[in-house]
């Protein structure tokens, strides 16, 4: 099932109004080409020119969720102290993978 591969990521962008976006994706390239074009989510096509400025690969669609949904939890600090990859809160993120993974 295309879902259970381990090619999808967990991205976070920053965008021109300085406002962070977090999204997953299959397609990293493209989706950051999108905003760029016109196209892609309402919040990034209103908010451009937007930069990478976190990224975790090597996840299953199910993984890559939930650490999405992690983030979107965190304060605009911690999402920054993600983005500097301090080592606490990489530890946070790699916990929470670790919990999600089937046993």
């Amino acid at each position: 099932m295309e879902q259970d591969k381990k090619d999808y990521c967990v991205y976070i962008l920053s965008c021109f109004d300085d406002s962070l976006y977090t999204g997953i994706t299959c397609h990293l390239d493209r989706r950051l080409s999108d905003p760029k074009a016109g196209r892609g989510s309402q919040w990034t096509r209103k908010r451009r020119p937007v930069e990478l400025v976190f990224s975790l690969g090597d996840l299953g669609y199910h993984s890559a969720w939930e650490v999405e949904r992690y983030i979107k939890t965190l304060t605009r600090t911690r999402k920054e102290a993600l983005i500097a990859r301090d080592p606490k809160m990489l530890s946070l993120i790699e916990r929470r993978v670790q919990q999600i993974l089937p046993r």
